[in-house]
């Protein structure tokens, strides 16, 4: 006696599922410039690590004899595999097969593989297309009857938020529950031109009287403008291989701790232009990516949410080998002034950070929240203030650089002021409760009223404040504990980030990541 036809029909009913939505479907895919799923698996994954999870789940007919006539898989393909080595779960929709609807999937194998990311501590990659599992009106015809919409599993995908990485490729077009699976995530990534995402698509968007392309109604520069997304790329090869590299500054969940990568960078090189880096005129800007690029490990810095809230530059990045988390201002942008959508990335970035025990770095020059009436209708403030919080509910290591500007109540958000003042100075330093530019003249106004010469007194007294600006004089108090030389930066980073490494602890945080 022997299982050797059963075996054979395993593997016929696998070499059916290989063949995904069949010839045709498969080839509209790639006439449409998509891969297919399981060639982004291929791409993701360590070559052969894939071991594949409910591979013949699916749809099947039979014919009189009750012999298997016809197998369409579902649309949905997971598993566990390996990433440069280390342990992933990598679930993605199958569009090939109904589009990835709902007639055509079957919920348990997504549910499964967020529950085994959770439950093994295991990084989660999700390579979303279609509507991901969501709605289809044709399920409803098939079933005749409709349902109350519930979500199964989703408590899986919150808590995944607060236990391991979580990183969402939007590989085409993504819609209802995809969309809410992209972006609940800590990572998120669009690809330029061939990915959309919207709670509903042009069809039915159409019903409420707009006229809209799939680019027009949820193209990347939308979603990367609002928040929504993280990344933007130009190819899917592009997603995957910053899929790659932003898991190895993570841990694989928050019961470790992120790892330390190679450095081949020095960690006591001087760049000496950095002692110009800052212009002496203060109205004008520079580049503080350049100033990133420098001072931290040569090409590790990866940028997170560029096209949003622009006056802050967020991101991931290495110090003496050691990954870190990195905010900085951008003073191309209301002059790194905090707006409403700076904030939120500022808080959305501090979870981050704090979730998986990253210590951050803050490059500073921050004039304070963005003023005036469309700021007060996008309620900065609010925001702001939510952002301020975030700064003091973290407990990971925090080291500030002010490179130049330090005013009111965002700026004082550089850093959580109870908590030791670990931060150095650049000597262009400039700080204070508000900016004395604007400020003289309705501070002195009685006196300049009175003068019978207001312009030479006007000088006289921008020049005697220009003296008590000085960063020196703030530091004879202590209020300021270090000047530096730029050139130093990196050396007394580097520093920081060994001091910091035992300081990290594991364990989950009072407070998940909220999407």
């Amino acid at each position: 006696m022997s299982w050797e036809d059963e075996i054979n029909e395993l593997k016929k009913r696998e070499s059916l599922a290989e063949k995904m939505g069949g010839k045709e479907k498969v080839k509209r895919q790639k006439d449409n410039n998509r891969l297919n799923v399981r060639e982004r698996i291929n791409l993701l994954l360590d070559k052969d690590s894939f071991h594949e999870i409910g591979k013949i789940a699916g749809k099947a007919t039979y014919d009189e004899h009750g012999e298997l006539k016809e197998f369409l898989p579902s649309n949905f393909v997971m598993g566990r595999g390996s990433i440069n080595g280390r342990k992933v779960v990598v679930g993605g929709d199958d569009f090939t097969v109904r589009g990835g609807a709902a007639d055509a999937s079957i919920a348990q194998k997504q549910i499964m593989a967020e529950q085994l990311a959770n439950e093994y501590r295991l990084p989660l990659i999700r390579l979303i297309e279609g509507t991901g599992g969501g709605g289809s009106v044709k399920s409803l015809d098939m079933d005749a009857r409709t349902y109350i919409p519930g979500n199964p599993g989703w408590n899986w995908v919150v808590d995944n938020l607060s236990t391991v990485p979580v990183i969402a490729l939007a590989l085409g077009p993504v819609a209802g529950l995809g969309a809410a699976r992209a972006v609940s995530s800590h990572i998120s990534i669009m690809v330029q031109g061939i990915s959309q995402m919207f709670v509903a698509g042009p069809p039915v968007v159409k019903r409420v009287g707009e006229d809209l392309t799939k680019e027009e109604l949820g193209g990347a520069e939308i979603h990367s403008k609002n928040g929504a997304i993280d990344i933007v790329v130009e190819s899917e090869e592009e997603a995957i291989e910053i899929t790659k590299r932003i898991l190895s500054y993570l841990p694989s969940s928050v019961f470790e701790l992120p790892p330390r990568g190679k450095c081949n960078d020095d960690p006591k090189r001087k760049d000496e232009w950095l002692v110009k880096a800052i212009p002496k005129n203060r109205r004008k800007v520079y580049k503080s990516r350049k100033i990133i690029e420098t001072i931290f490990d040569k090409s590790s810095f990866i940028e997170i949410g560029k096209n949003t809230g622009q006056s802050v530059v967020a991101g991931l990045a290495r110090l003496d080998g050691w990954p870190v988390g990195v905010l900085a201002s951008d003073p191309y942008f209301y002059g790194g002034g905090w707006t409403t959508e700076s904030s939120n990335k500022v808080t959305r970035f501090i979870d981050i950070a704090e979730t998986f025990h990253l210590p951050i770095v803050h490059l500073v020059d921050n004039p304070g929240f963005v003023i005036g009436l469309e700021a007060e209708k996008a309620a900065t403030i609010r925001h702001g203030a939510r952002a301020l919080t975030a700064v003091y509910q973290a407990t990971v290591p925090w080291c500030s650089i002010i490179l130049r500007k330090v005013f009111g109540v965002a700026g004082a958000a550089h850093m959580n002021a109870s908590r030791v003042h670990f931060r150095y100075a650049w000597p262009s330093g400039d700080w204070g409760s508000l900016p004395m530019e604007g400020g003289i003249e309705a501070a002195f106004k009685s006196d300049l009223e009175k003068s019978e010469n207001p312009e030479e007194l006007l000088k006289e007294i921008e020049n005697r404040m220009e003296k008590v600006r000085s960063p020196f004089r703030t530091a004879e108090s202590f209020l300021a504990e270090e000047i530096i030389d730029p050139r130093d930066t990196r050396k007394l980073l580097c520093e920081f980030a060994n001091l910091a490494a035992p300081l990290r602890t594991i364990g989950k945080t009072k407070f998940g990541l909220r999407p």
